[in-house]
Formats: structure tokens, sequence, C-alpha cells
């Protein structure tokens, strides 16, 4: 028996390595990959180490082994601070807005991208919609401003001031999410007409002989045919929760709304670059990443109890 199993894993070996060896051009080609990988993703974690040490611009210098060790200080520190509540309420409040009116924005635009019949306009309408993806926020921040702000188109065709970027409240939570929906909706949206575009026609073709309406044929086959797209995107979402970037944020705020556009990136960076304090911006950085990776394998275990497709 003991010979046996000692042969089979001989032969499983000899056809792994025969593989790897028909495939090695392949191979070769995401070498470069794997390095970028390493040296971008991999290596800078090394400089999570600041997190527990004290990091100064007189300290940045010296060598790990002579700064001032804090342990769960910083952390500490951070959770202290009078503006981290808030800013995390902002950043959960924020980024899963995103998510919801994200999702379901790209679901409903690439079905009915999918449902059209002249593919010269469904071609157009899907190039021009995702465009916006490729456009600076610093451009789109200057056109959301003249729209949004006291003043500006919407008040001047209203006739009244709505204050939607003035006012101290979650209102510009509402603000952020619908510019970042319109900037992103028709690039989020190829994904899924990617998923679509595996469906068996065959499938439609049965349901119209069996008389389905055109709405049923979108819930019936559409949706749970690119369902298992759609679980894992929102699991990588929810991952991401936390990882919100300030950009949009910083280009889109002023001194009136600052409470509420806050984010934990933002936060990092004021307490970290802006003040000094580089093992305190680490620290924070560090929490958003834990948290991340936390609330990834919590959809992932929530998705795979529902009985849905996980991503691990």
């Amino acid at each position: 028996m003991a010979k046996r199993n000692g042969k089979a894993g001989t032969a499983r070996q000899k056809i792994s390595l025969s593989l790897l060896w028909k495939q090695r051009y392949l191979l070769f080609m995401s070498l470069p990959f794997v390095v970028w990988l390493l040296v971008f993703k991999y290596i800078p974690l090394w400089g999570w180490s600041m997190a527990f040490q004290e990091v100064k611009p007189a300290t940045f210098a010296l060598p790990f082994w002579e700064r001032t060790f804090v342990g769960f200080g910083n952390f500490a520190k951070a959770f202290r601070d009078r503006l981290f509540t808030q800013t995390l309420i902002n950043t959960l409040g924020i980024s899963f807005l995103d998510i919801a009116v994200g999702t379901v924005a790209a679901i409903v635009f690439a079905v009915l991208l999918n449902e059209m019949f002249f593919t010269r306009f469904k071609k157009l309408t899907q190039t021009v919609s995702y465009l916006p993806h490729f456009v600076s926020w610093v451009i789109i921040a200057s056109i959301a401003k003249n729209i949004f702000n006291d003043g500006g188109v919407i008040d001047s065709l209203l006739g009244s001031r709505l204050h939607l970027m003035s006012t101290n409240s979650p209102i510009i939570w509402i603000v952020i999410v619908i510019i970042n929906c319109w900037k992103e909706v028709g690039w989020n949206a190829i994904i899924y007409l990617s998923s679509m575009a595996g469906i068996d026609p065959g499938l439609y073709e049965a349901a119209e002989m069996d008389g389905a309406s055109r709405l049923q044929k979108i819930w019936y086959i559409t949706l749970p045919g690119i369902r298992p797209t759609i679980i894992v995107l929102l699991i990588m979402s929810i991952g991401g929760a936390l990882g919100v970037g300030m950009e949009r944020q910083m280009l889109l705020s002023n001194p009136l709304v600052e409470d509420y556009t806050m984010v934990l990136s933002w936060f990092s960076y004021k307490r970290g670059i802006g003040s000094s304090d580089y093992g305190l911006g680490t620290a924070i950085g560090v929490f958003q990443s834990v948290v991340g990776v936390t609330l990834l394998f919590a959809a992932n275990k929530i998705a795979g109890i529902l009985g849905e497709d996980r991503l691990i």
C-alpha cells in the first residue's frame, strides 16, 4: 500500500513538473508582475513597524532598533483623538452608501445596455458612460462645485438655496456618492455586461417560447445568471470599505462640511504628515487594513452561510 502511494505521489509530481514546463512561457511573462507585487505591496509592509514606535522627523532617520518602542500607544492615541469616531462613521457611511448605490446603478445600467437592440447606439452609450472614469477628480470636483454649490446651477434652476455642499450634516455624503456613481457607473457595468455575455442564449429562447415577458426574462434569467459576479464584487467592495480614498473628499470638501467628509485615509494623512507624527499616521493605516481584512473574511463567511459563491 505504501509503495502504491509512493508511486502515485511520484506520478503526480512528474505531471506537475511537466505542466510547469509546458507553461514556462506564461510563467516567464507573469514574472514582472510578481516582482512588482513583491516590491510595491509586500516589502513596504515593513513600514508597519513604525505603528509601534515613536517616529518623528528627528527620529525618522534612525535605524529601527534605535527608535523608541511604544507598543500599542499610537493606536490608543488614535482612538482617543476627538476626530477618530466621527471619521470612522464618515468612512463607513460613505463606503456603504457607495457600495449600495453604485452596485444597484451598475447592474441596472448593464441590464439596460444588454437589452438594447440598436448595436451602434449601444456601443456609443457604453463608450460615453465609462469615459468619466478616466477624468481626474480635480476636474470632476470643479464641475460638481459649479453645480451643487450655493448659487450654482441647481440653485439657479430651482430658484432656492439647498445648501447641499455647505450644510454640516451627512447630506454631503449623498452628494459625494451621487458624483462618484456618475463617474464610475459605466466602468463598473463592464464587468456585469461581460457576465451577461456568458449566459446561454438558449435560456432566453426557451423562456420566449413559454411566453415570458421581457421583464420576466431579466428577473428569472439575467439576474440569476450574474448573481455569482454580484456576490464576488460585493465581498471585495465590503473588504475595501475602510480604504475609501481621500482625493474626492478633499476636493469636494470645504471648512463648513469637513466634519462629515473626513475619512480615515485623510485623517491618517493629517495626523501622520500634517502633524509630523509618522507613527500615529501608520497606526491609523494599519487599523484600516486589519479591519478591512476582517470585513472581507466576514462578508465571505456570510456569503458561504447563505449558500452563495465565496471569494475564498
